[in-house]
């Protein structure tokens, strides 16, 4: 089951219905089931709280991926910093909307095992994602 919350910040309008179909279909692709996740929606100030309290990092990002998979099925919350993804979509060029929605997948890449932090990992992360919005097109 997929929930979305928002705390200290309005929640982003969202397709449910489509979004759900499309994270469960990246998550079948990578071989793995759909258990619960949760979306967390919040501000860079929220986030860089939950990175200082559980990561002790102390830098604001654009989401933070708490990891509950047990074998093949894929559960985890993921807070998403709405204010982030503003900032880099207009830092990139590109739209709103597909930064969200890169950044709602990356979390689920992550759960699918998809790292980004090791030397090409990077660039394997940002195939994937491209991958997945390309997936997305036409269904919402």
């Amino acid at each position: 089951m997929i929930s979305f919350y928002s705390q200290d910040i309005e929640m982003p309008k969202l397709k449910r219905g489509a979004l759900r179909e499309w994270i469960k279909a990246v998550t079948e692709k990578h071989g793995y089931k759909l258990g619960d996740i949760s979306y967390i929606f919040c501000s860079d100030k929220r986030i860089l709280e939950v990175n200082k309290q559980f990561l002790q990092h102390d830098y604001y990002t654009d989401i933070i991926t708490f990891d509950d998979t047990e074998g093949k099925k894929i559960s985890g919350d993921l807070f998403i910093s709405l204010d982030t993804v503003k900032s880099n979509s207009e830092q990139l060029g590109t739209e709103y909307d597909t930064e969200l929605h890169r950044v709602i997948i990356h979390g689920i890449l992550h759960l699918c095992g998809i790292n980004d932090k090791g030397p090409g990992e990077r660039e394997v992360m940002e195939a994937n994602e491209n991958e997945a919005l390309a997936m997305r097109t036409g269904k919402e």
